[in-house]
């Protein structure tokens, strides 16, 4: 849905919902979701709604990910590190006895 409001920026419920393989009311509850999440904004005229694209919070989104892969990516990266090195060896377990 956010793809094809990305490429149309505005779409009638309809228009959005037509080459989606979903019922009318999950469509609505999908948008719901979005327009809670502040990413898509409703508007009805008559009996017509309209859904636009709000992409200031998918900058603030974008952001976040960001962010996110940064931390992780730094991490994961330590972590390789350590997993790659050679360990110390404990002690020897010979099965031999001293004399």
């Amino acid at each position: 849905m956010l793809q094809r409001l990305a490429d149309a920026r505005s779409l009638t419920v309809s228009e959005l919902a037509a080459p989606l393989p979903l019922a009318m009311p999950t469509v609505l509850k999908h948008l719901t979701v979005l327009e809670r999440a502040a990413l898509v904004c409703r508007h009805k005229t008559g009996r017509t709604v309209t859904v636009t694209l709000q992409p200031a919070a998918l900058s603030e989104a974008m952001a976040w990910l960001q962010r996110t892969e940064t931390f992780w990516t730094g991490r994961l990266d330590r972590l390789a590190v350590v997993v790659a090195s050679p360990r110390p060896s404990g002690p020897s377990t010979s099965e031999e006895e001293p004399p």
